[in-house]
């Protein structure tokens, strides 16, 4: 028997600020919080009657903009940071299940979910890409990038009895249209159906998701799904096989 004893997936988390490309920095924080700026002062306070409202301070340092090579500092009363906030998480590797045996073809899963948060007005996009081509591989051997067999993407999973094929397909509140679809057919309609759209990796960059407000600190999560099959017919060497997909999140 020709066993497939690993199908794993490594994930490179990326997030890139548009505007100067800085990593964003904060003043405190806690398991439950973050203290994006803060103001060292010795009085002041807020007012207000039925036709104003003001807010003063007393003591606290003229504003100015410092920078260096790798930061930029916004300073003086209420002064806020020039970049915005931006964050990705990072998931734990992903072993896909079940294990696959190589001459008798069958079908592995694997998910994993990218949380970005942002406090950019214009909102963000994350796309994803392989590390190499193919993207899952062992050695000289390895799995063909899914091609649509129907439409781009394919609504329903197919592979021909005669190959081996590795894809993805995405989920989420903030999908693209081309991932969407209308109960039939994709690159159309509003719908997300469970482990419907699906594309095959490649080293270029792929647009899973976008949105075009902030959603801090709540943020929102895109569940990547991954499949690997072998067709019945395809007999697929034994091996480790692996994919390193880099999931990069931008601001707009």
């Amino acid at each position: 028997m020709a066993n497939l004893n690993w199908l794993k997936i490594s994930f490179v988390a990326v997030y890139l600020l548009s505007a100067g490309g800085l990593v964003h920095s904060y003043v405190a924080s806690s398991t439950n919080y973050v203290l994006q700026s803060d103001s060292v002062n010795f009085g002041g306070g807020y007012s207000t009657s039925t036709s104003y409202g003001l807010q003063d301070t007393l003591g606290e340092i003229g504003t100015a903009i410092l920078s260096s090579s790798t930061s930029i500092l916004s300073s003086g009363y209420q002064a806020m940071p020039l970049d915005t906030y931006l964050a990705i998480s990072s998931p734990a590797d992903v072993t896909m299940a079940p294990a696959l045996v190589g001459t008798t073809g069958g079908t592995s899963n694997g998910e994993a979910g990218f949380q970005v948060q942002t406090d950019n007005p214009a909102g963000y996009e994350l796309s994803i890409k392989a590390n190499t081509s193919p993207a899952l591989a062992a050695g000289a051997n390895s799995f063909a990038d899914y091609t649509p067999s129907f439409s781009d993407p394919d609504y329903t999973w197919n592979t021909p009895v005669t190959e081996s094929r590795f894809g993805f397909s995405p989920e989420g509140s903030d999908l693209i249209t081309t991932f969407k679809d209308n109960g039939v057919s994709c690159n159309t309609g509003s719908l997300d159906t469970t482990d419907k759209c699906w594309k095959g990796l490649s080293t270029t960059d792929q647009v899973m998701a976008r949105a075009t407000t902030a959603n801090y600190p709540t943020g929102a999560t895109t569940t990547v799904k991954f499949r690997a099959e072998v067709g019945t017919s395809k007999t697929q060497e034994q091996g480790s096989y692996s994919a390193t997909v880099t999931v990069t999140a931008v601001t707009l």
